[in-house]
């Protein structure tokens, strides 16, 4: 297992509100982030993104997106992500499993600029349900397998 600092961690109430920059959020155990958009749905609980796959998408887009405008929740400081589904993970105390890979918000050429989406495709993050909850923060480490694939 490998480790990586959390380096942002962002909440939305609701689909089209703003993301809020917090210093840390609970996870819930089958039901997702306390106060986030999508608690309670069914397998997208938590979505997560890395520096490495941000900077890759700064590049193709031609200008820094700020992560917040991703629609993101939890920024680690690392290059790719695993992506396999079943793989597991932890972030702090709290135990995920990858669901799938994370398609680009369609918000985000509205929101950034014509382009981004195209710039964030594969580099979007992942998805991945909470199989334990617990406190995430920022400093907190994410430990997961290297990602074999680039």
């Amino acid at each position: 297992m490998n480790s990586w600092p959390v380096v942002a961690l962002y909440i939305a109430l609701a689909t089209r509100l703003p993301m809020r920059s917090v210093d840390c959020v609970t996870a819930l155990t089958g039901r997702g982030l306390a106060g986030d958009r999508y608690e309670e749905t069914r397998h997208r609980h938590v979505s997560v993104f890395s520096t490495g796959e941000m900077a890759d998408a700064n590049e193709r887009f031609g200008t820094t997106i700020d992560p917040a405008l991703t629609r993101r929740n939890v920024l680690v400081d690392t290059g790719l992500l695993p992506r396999t589904p079943g793989t597991r993970l932890t972030i702090g105390t709290v135990s995920l499993e990858v669901v799938r890979d994370a398609a680009p918000c369609r918000m985000l050429d509205a929101e950034i600029g014509d382009g981004a989406k195209t710039a964030m495709r594969r580099r979007a993050g992942m998805i991945c349900r909470v199989l334990e909850g617990g406190t995430i923060k920022v400093g907190d480490l994410a430990h997961f397998p290297e990602p074999i694939d680039p």
